[in-house]
């Protein structure tokens, strides 16, 4: 007969002793617990003791945490929070030093449990480490793990950032400036100016006095990825909390500017190419926070357009027309002209049809719509001044054509941009975890602009290839847009890399992509085709369904949701290989191939599984959504609920694996598998079997059914590259 629900058998230890193994009621007090635990040794005081996790980070147990502890955890007895906090403020106030590094080391490693960083705080503990800090008398390892349990401390929430001193914010700025400064005071001093950065307004004008480009070049520029890391992730905070006017500066010379004036920071050619050959090109593999500093650098730099692309054209602005005059007279005057008023107004219209705008008349009424807004009368400007043989062609090209088959430039430039805006999500903020960072953006100062003119000269190149109209303007643009998002999922290391890509995709080619992918979408719908599709489905399922459980069996590596600090943190599940226990637990860092089982301290049996909630119905969800979770996060999240009311939340490290895990846990608990993933599988495996079956229709026959399930994970013939 199991248990009662409420029990749970665990092993205690106390240094010195045999382990005492206890059937512990959760429904018993905690006190009362540990008073037994503590007269099973003879120890008096219990309530001077409390329970911790003896493996993992070995948290201390409270009322509110102890039902996660499990069947077969292994527990320790250890003194109280607040008698350990007490101890440990007195030792690090002490005067002898061995005695202060090794309660500060101690700290660091608690301070990440949050029932002792309760205890420390309210003993003003915080207080006394930044008046060490504060002191400029702590160097080396003392330093850094005064640092590393001020960060941990900090973390927790409990203490405001508003409450730091300003003297304290110039001795960490001042490690930072720092020309030799060991790694780890580095890598924590830099981490805790962009929390200052993150979590306080004001906090962040102090920090952006006392830090400059040039000052953060020199750790772009080290072989340690981690420091580089952390700088690049600072210069993304201040630049993400930077006010709007601030941002948008001019400044002569880009190495003296702090941190505030980040718009003709970023695009000063020293900063990027630092970025360019020192990181993204370096000759170590960039990592995944590394990748994610970059991408959230790269949507940063392009929301710096989201101004020009929300600024509706003003049709009676002087200034601005005049950049439509430009236009004109790039293209069709070699000198200025003198002709009559009406003579010159009635040319000018003329013009602009051959321009391509669509308000021949007046066609500043064409930049009137946001987006693209101004954004894309300045491509075209850009494209006109810097690439002027290429506008001129374009234009006189398709302005001389009598056959209906000209290429509007000013309508193509307009919705391009308004395209190029969508595609790369100008003026949206950055998801987090995501990775998709583009190294040819880091490849030139005026990248935007690079950019649209390839895909300006690509959309010209597409539309005679598909002899269009002026009707069929709309056809081509879809063209267009997955030329270019098709090479961009190619992650072209440069702009000439991109020409390469998209030349390689002209429409024709285009067109056999398409009718390659419809393939399986398109079968024939004559009765036979239909049976044997039917017939054929359920062994394909099946096979679907064995893969995904092969998959859970081998597992999957998960990156703990809501870290900010550039230490990643994981964990790892996997499927036991009779599918009746999933088992899991935490992991210092990513690891290379397969754990095993004995390495995952927690698990679950299938059999207490109640059911699989994704998206915005995970609990890890709903708890955070005052923080304004992201779309994409919310997309790559589910959770698996359990007996008796407990959940176990994932965040997917992307899309496929999403699918696998999600099917996965459906096909084990006897459900439907419907993801986007199964029912491409589907339909590209039931494709290849008909294809092999259509020689002999006379003969269907229904193989026997699969295997049972092997007893070591295995793949399985087909993969899927979702995209």
């Amino acid at each position: 007969m199991p248990p009662p629900a409420d029990i749970v058998k665990v092993a205690i230890e106390w240094p010195g002793a045999n382990a005492q193994l206890l059937e512990m009621d959760q429904k018993r007090p905690l006190s009362s617990i540990i008073r037994e635990v503590c007269d099973g040794w003879s120890l008096s005081g219990s309530e001077q003791f409390a329970l911790r996790y003896a493996d993992g980070p070995q948290l201390y147990i409270t009322e509110l945490s102890r039902g996660e502890i499990k069947n077969g955890t292994i527990l320790r007895l250890a003194i109280s929070p607040t008698r350990a906090a007490r101890q440990l403020l007195e030792r690090i106030q002490s005067h002898g030093i061995d005695a202060r590094l090794e309660a500060l080391k101690e700290l660091a490693k608690l301070s990440a449990d949050p029932t002792f960083a309760a205890e420390f705080i309210n003993m003003e503990g915080i207080g006394t480490l930044a008046r060490l800090v504060e002191s400029g008398t702590h160097f080396g390892e003392m330093l850094a793990f005064t640092l590393t349990a001020f960060l941990e401390l900090m973390d927790h929430g409990i203490v405001s950032w508003d409450l730091i001193s300003l003297s304290f914010i110039k001795q960490i700025a001042g490690y930072v400036n720092q020309p030799m400064v060991d790694v780890s005071i580095l890598q924590r001093s830099l981490a805790i100016l962009e929390s200052m950065v993150l979590n306080s307004h004001s906090l962040y004008h102090r920090v952006a006095q006392e830090i400059t480009v040039g000052q953060l070049i020199g750790h772009l520029q080290v072989s340690n990825q981690e420091i580089q890391t952390y700088a690049i992730a600072l210069i993304n905070a201040l630049f993400l909390k930077a006010p709007e006017d601030r941002r948008q500066e001019e400044y002569t010379n880009p190495l003296e500017q702090h941190l505030t004036e980040m718009a003709s920071t970023l695009a000063q050619k020293h900063l990027r190419s630092i970025i360019l050959n020192h990181v993204i090109r370096g000759n170590r593999p960039i990592k995944a926070e590394m990748a994610h500093q970059l991408y959230v650098l790269q949507v940063l730099t392009f929301n710096l357009l989201e101004e020009r692309m929300m600024t509706k054209m003003d049709p009676n602005d002087q200034a601005q027309r005049d950049i439509i005059f430009e236009l004109r007279r790039i293209a069709f005057d070699g000198e200025n002209d003198h002709t009559g008023t009406e003579k010159r107004k009635a040319m000018y219209t003329k013009d602009y049809k051959m321009l391509g705008f669509t308000n021949h008349v007046n066609p500043a009424m064409d930049f009137t719509q946001t987006p693209p807004g101004m954004l894309a009368l300045d491509n075209m400007l850009y494209l006109a001044k810097v690439h002027q043989d290429t506008y001129i062609r374009i234009v006189l090209e398709n302005s001389s054509r009598e056959d209906k088959h000209e290429c509007p430039f000013g309508r193509c430039a307009i919705e391009l941009t308004r395209m190029l805006c969508e595609i790369l999500q100008v003026g949206e903020l950055p998801n987090e975890g995501c990775n998709d960072y583009h190294p040819m953006f880091f490849t030139h100062d005026r990248a935007w602009e690079e950019f649209f003119c390839v895909c300006i000269q690509l959309l010209n190149k597409t539309w005679k290839e598909m002899r269009a109209t002026a009707e069929d303007f709309n056809k081509v643009m879809q063209v267009v847009r997955e030329q270019i998002t098709r090479a961009l999922a190619m992650k072209p290391s440069s702009l000439d890399q991109l020409k390469n890509k998209l030349r390689g995709l002209n429409y024709s080619e285009i067109l056999r992509l398409r009718q390659s992918e419809r393939m399986s979408q398109d079968d024939f719908q004559s009765p036979p085709i239909i049976e044997l599709r039917e017939r054929i489905q359920p062994e394909i399922l099946e096979l679907i369904k064995q893969q995904r459980l092969n998959r859970l069996c081998e597992g999957s590596c998960f990156r703990k949701l809501g870290n900010r600090r550039r230490q990643e943190k994981f964990w790892f599940c996997r499927l036991s290989l009779n599918h009746k226990v999933l088992h899991y637990g935490d992991l210092d860092e990513s690891p290379q191939g397969e754990v095993p089982f004995e390495l995952l301290s927690d698990k679950i049996p299938v059999s207490d599984i109640k059911s699989v909630v994704t998206g915005k119905d995970c609990p890890h969800m709903k708890e955070k959504s005052a923080l304004k979770q992201n779309k994409e996060v919310l997309e790559l999240a589910f959770s698996v609920l359990y007996d008796p009311d407990e959940t176990l939340n994932f965040v997917a490290p992307n899309k496929y694996e999403y699918c696998i895990w999600t099917d996965g846990l459906c096909a084990l608990l006897g459900r439907e598998m419907g993801s986007d993933l199964t029912r491409s599988d589907l339909d590209t495996l039931i494709s290849m079997e008909m294809k092999l079956r259509l020689l002999d229709l006379e003969n269907i026959t229904i193989p026997e059914a699969p295997p049972p399930v092997p007893k070591e994970p295995s793949s399985y013939n087909f993969t899927y590259n979702y995209s």
